[in-house]
């Protein structure tokens, strides 16, 4: 069997259904039943859903976890390079032959019948996740919550909705309480709720919808607080206070994140060592990395080269506060979205940060928002731009204007993963 054989199973997938996104239950729960309904026998389930956070929550809950000893599962998307980033199986990558077996198994027992892409590798990830070993599974939602096909967990250990914001309007709607309104729908009747900071407007849909489940509710500002204090992060609840070290994931958002995490890890009676190693351990991949080996790193020379997937105007806040933060030296983005998002929105606060923006297309997709187009917004917003054909392109020009920038290649979780591949 060789490494292309689950590429192939995934292809086949593509074409099940007219749609990349169709939301609905009703097929899953059909695929499901037909794979005899793995999602009854898994692992005590942490159901993570939100806007923003949801993966860097994801991997410090999954390294504090681990650092105590348990075998977690956890399950995401998108994938940055591989899909078989999607299924961690008791701390480990699952196997080329274990994912081509479950996503075979899940094409035979679905047939012809139309379902999306995302339903059904998610069926296939709680196939192999319900036929493993473990102490917990880390579930993140893909889009929305009460209609993703990963709220099918009838009674999870505990529910966590981090940060909402706009985004995906043209699926979750256009207004941040109809947006909750969705990531709160996958609050169970009596199943504890961790809840990150929110607007107003987003707070009250939460907790409306968790009073009318009877779901207890463990919100930031309200029943737990998170801060900075010079070099530390403070947690506090009504249980105690915790003097902890500062994320290692980049950028003052990561403190919220990590309060989210620390929550569920107190919830769970997890040891302080191993609160600790949740934060000076976990990893997740192209949220303010910094390239300093590879490919594009060698082209940067002694440029700094960092890379960002975040692709919302929240998720540009953050970046852009990030930003304000590190010593100051020429900036310049190298950006590349796709033609779904919220160009305008997205770049703004970046715009303030930033001496000038080389747009790109990203590579081998098909909604990629043209160069052009992100360049003519960037200059709309005072910020000088041009286009180049690719990164190294653009990484080459930068350099030659100055040895010593700093790089930002930001604006799509697939053009991270197409700089990752790149970069190797």
């Amino acid at each position: 069997m060789t490494a292309l054989t689950s590429d192939i199973v995934l292809d086949r997938m593509e074409s099940l259904h007219p749609k990349v996104i169709d939301l609905t239950l009703d097929r899953v729960w059909g695929l499901l039943e037909a794979i005899g309904s793995p999602e009854k026998t898994l692992p005590p389930v942490i159901h993570i859903a939100g806007t923003n956070g949801k993966g860097s929550t994801q991997a410090m809950l999954r390294a504090g976890l681990e650092a105590d000893g348990k075998r977690v599962h956890a399950y995401t998307s998108p994938h940055i390079e591989r899909f078989h980033e999607r299924i961690m199986l008791a701390g480990k990558l699952i196997s080329e032959d274990h994912l081509t077996a479950v996503l075979d198994e899940c094409y035979l027992a679905n047939g012809p019948k139309p379902i999306t892409y995302f339903e059904i590798t998610t069926c296939a990830a709680l196939l192999a996740m319900a036929r493993s070993q473990a102490d917990y599974t880390l579930l993140e939602v893909g889009l929305g919550g009460r209609l993703d096909a990963t709220n099918v967990i009838e009674r999870p250990a505990i529910c966590i909705i981090t940060p909402v914001s706009i985004d995906h309007e043209q699926f979750l709607g256009n207004t941040v309480p109809k947006i909750a309104m969705e990531k709160a729908g996958i609050i169970k009747k009596g199943v504890p709720v961790i809840v990150g900071p929110q607007p107003d407007d987003a707070m009250q849909v939460i907790e409306e919808i968790a009073s009318f489940r009877r779901a207890p509710l463990l919100a930031y500002g309200q029943h737990w607080h998170v801060s900075r204090e010079r070099d530390r992060l403070i947690y506090q609840d009504e249980t105690g206070l915790l003097d902890l070290p500062l994320p290692v994931l980049p950028g003052a958002h990561q403190i919220e994140n990590a309060g989210a995490a620390i929550a569920v890890m107190r919830h769970f009676k997890i040891p302080h060592h191993a609160t600790e190693q949740a934060l000076t351990n976990a990893s997740w991949p192209a949220r303010m990395q910094r390239l300093k080996d590879g490919a594009l790193a060698r082209l940067a020379g002694q440029a700094e080269l960092w890379l960002d997937g975040g692709h919302n105007p929240a998720a540009g806040i953050a970046i852009g506060k990030h930003l304000a933060t590190l010593p100051k030296r020429p900036t310049f983005l190298i950006c590349g979205m796709l033609n779904t998002k919220d160009i305008l929105g997205y770049l703004t606060p970046l715009a303030k940060q930033a001496d000038k923006l080389i747009a790109i297309s990203i590579p081998n997709e098909i909604n990629t928002l043209p160069a052009e187009v992100t360049a003519t917004q960037a200059s709309n917003l005072g910020l000088a731009a041009s286009t180049a054909v690719n990164v190294a392109i653009a990484i080459q020009e930068i350099v030659r204007t100055d040895p010593h920038a700093r790089i930002l290649i930001c604006g799509s979780l697939y053009l991270a993963g197409a700089v990752l591949r790149e970069n190797k």
